[in-house]
């Protein structure tokens, strides 16, 4: 079969192969591979198991490098056998193509111009979900995961789902959890989590309702998906999050990090104070090991600074920590009466505080709120002054 030349020759030079998972699409699988063949012979083409006439199909591409599942173990593991092949057979790329004939080759030089674009990024194809056949469950799905891969890496996308894709195989994550749908999703969003631009290129799609044949199970796999993001999410807060911030305070400095990420935020001074105030609220309250999940998540529903409300809810980092919880337990005693005698100074230990839980949560709330009132006005008046400043130079 004859190739196109220029594009079969930046495929040999950037050493990008083509992996074709599938499972049970005889119908469309030779039409696939043929237009596949059209820019490349670098194809791996993974047998998930199939039971249809895919193994017949196959035996006339013998020359294709091929992997046969014995039995159906799902896409991603697919994908993932198909990645290590391409890395054994030292290619730097892999484009994946779905086999149910939804995707079009002739798009892989939009890959290859996205990659010469940008030779560090994961490219997903972006479809064009409200055209006509395509299935309502694929354009929800597809919105649900596009929020969720924001909310976990801070990137928008317009299409997470698209199994058309450009993948930087030496950069991507060596280990994951999962081996069906869910793990095209934990993919990019662990490459974005390790640095790697996640970008969408325009696609084309065909839902050719008469050939398509869907292995998605809505339950089963919308469940898995669910877990999986429930995983991802509480990974952000607890680990990507902190980290992300402080590689960024490390990097940029105090003075540099407060400058551009505080004064010169776009957002408004309101906006700023209330981020500042939610903070420092979250930051004083006795949500030790939740405040990081809370002051992310309190700042994204109420639409607020997630930088300055993170930041300021670092103020009960570990020299601070003794004068909170003193200065918790003096205002909670004068609210609560306790059985236990305390005496209030620096000295007191883990066990007095326990004695005295009561006082503490109620003056740690009550500091907290007087603190968050204090701070909130203060920045606001700060960043009030510094902007009529900046009017009059």
């Amino acid at each position: 079969m004859s190739t196109s030349f220029s594009e079969t020759a930046r495929m040999n030079q950037y050493k990008v192969c083509v992996i074709i998972p599938t499972y049970n699409n005889h119908k469309t699988l030779k039409r696939v591979i043929d237009s596949v063949l059209l820019y490349t012979s670098n194809v791996i083409i993974v047998n998930d198991g199939s039971t249809d006439s895919t193994v017949e199909i196959l035996k006339d591409y013998s020359s294709l490098i091929q992997i046969h599942h014995p039995k159906n173990s799902g896409k991603g593991l697919g994908l993932r056998n198909g990645f290590k092949k391409a890395l054994e057979l030292n290619y730097n790329y892999a484009i994946t193509i779905d086999s149910d004939g939804q995707h079009f080759a002739s798009d892989i030089p939009n890959f290859l111009n996205g990659l010469e674009a940008d030779p560090e990024a994961l490219l997903i194809g972006s479809r064009n979900m409200v055209q006509e056949n395509v299935p309502k469950k694929s354009s929800f799905g597809n919105k649900f995961s596009n929020f969720w891969f924001w909310f976990e890496t801070g990137n928008r996308l317009e299409d997470t789902q698209s199994g058309f894709r450009l993948y930087p195989l030496s950069k991507m994550p060596v280990h994951y959890f999962t081996n069906k749908f869910e793990f095209e999703i934990e993919v990019i969003v662990r490459s974005a989590w390790k640095g790697i631009p996640v970008k969408n290129i325009p696609i084309q799609v065909l839902y050719d309702p008469k050939e398509r044949v869907s292995h998605f199970r809505p339950f089963q796999d919308f469940t898995r998906i669910s877990i999986l993001n429930t995983v991802l999410v509480i990974i952000t807060l607890l680990y990507i999050k902190p980290r992300d911030f402080f590689r960024k305070l490390k990097k940029k400095g105090v003075k540099r990090f407060f400058l551009e990420n505080f004064l010169e935020s776009n957002d408004s001074n309101v906006r700023k104070s209330f981020s500042v105030a939610l903070g420092v609220f979250i930051g004083i309250c006795p949500f030790w090991g939740f405040q990081t999940i809370l002051v992310l998540a309190l700042a994204v529903l109420l639409k607020l600074n997630k930088v300055i409300a993170f930041a300021f809810s670092n103020i009960s980092f570990p020299p601070l920590i003794p004068f909170i919880i003193y200065g918790s337990l003096n205002i909670g005693s004068y609210f609560i009466k306790s059985d236990q005698s305390l005496i209030l100074n620096m000295d007191m230990t883990f066990e007095d505080i326990q004695k005295n839980i009561a006082q503490y949560v109620v003056g740690s709330f009550i500091l907290a709120t007087f603190t968050a009132v204090l701070f909130g006005l203060t920045s606001y008046l700060l960043l009030y002054l510094v902007n009529n400043l900046k009017h009059k130079k």
